[in-house]
């Protein structure tokens, strides 16, 4: 078995949610993601110029995550790596690629630009 369906599978077979996992999981419910993403989306870089951009959804997910827990940009880096139920809820994974520090900045520097940050 592959490191990635092993370590979802520990995930799945985990004895309890945390309470990070539960509040997460209640603020997936809360957000108006659809409508915040059409906000943002005419702002955000489009393929094909530069790097390929992460996907809105994912951005925007840390971006609230950040302001949930008070987070600075290198500590936003570094949860998306440590904390699973973080991972999961902005839908990166391990195994594929993760926002930098700075990706994570010039996402929130978009926002602030065009008066859409919380």
């Amino acid at each position: 078995m592959h490191q990635a369906s092993f370590a979802e599978l520990e995930h799945d077979l985990k004895k309890r949610r945390t309470r990070r996992e539960k509040f997460l999981s209640k603020m997936d419910g809360l957000i108006p993601w659809s409508r915040l993403e059409s906000r943002i989306e005419p702002f955000y870089p489009k393929a094909g110029r530069g790097r390929r951009p992460y996907p809105l959804s994912s951005m925007l997910r840390v971006h609230c995550v950040q302001l949930f827990y008070n987070v600075s940009d290198p500590g936003m880096e570094d949860l998306l790596y440590e904390v699973e139920s973080v991972r999961r809820f902005a839908g990166f994974r391990l195994t594929g690629p993760l926002p930098d520090e700075t990706t994570i900045l010039n996402f929130r520097h978009l926002l602030e630009k065009h008066g859409i940050s919380g």
